[in-house]
């Protein structure tokens, strides 16, 4: 069996986000579920796993698959951002 390359953890930060309730007691529900072998899943790599799917889903639909511009400001709490 080939030796497994080492490859750094990308650097992680806290976020305080608010989502649904029943959304949230599902993916507790998974993560244990999962936390064993093979996956030893935790609720941060499964919530990280999901937005990278979806960040790639709308790249792909809404950006010609390219990374979106970086921001020029930090996100404002309050009401949602008039397109």
């Amino acid at each position: 069996m080939p030796a497994k390359l080492y490859r750094p953890q990308p650097s992680r930060v806290r976020a305080t986000l608010y989502i649904s309730a029943d959304v949230l007691d599902e993916a507790r529900n998974a993560a244990v579920h999962l936390a064993g072998n093979p996956l030893r899943m935790t609720l941060a790599k499964l919530a990280d796993d999901a937005l990278r799917a979806e960040l790639e889903r709308l790249k792909r639909e809404f950006n010609d698959g390219k990374d979106f511009p970086q921001r020029a400001d930090d996100l404002r709490g309050g009401r949602p951002i008039a397109a």
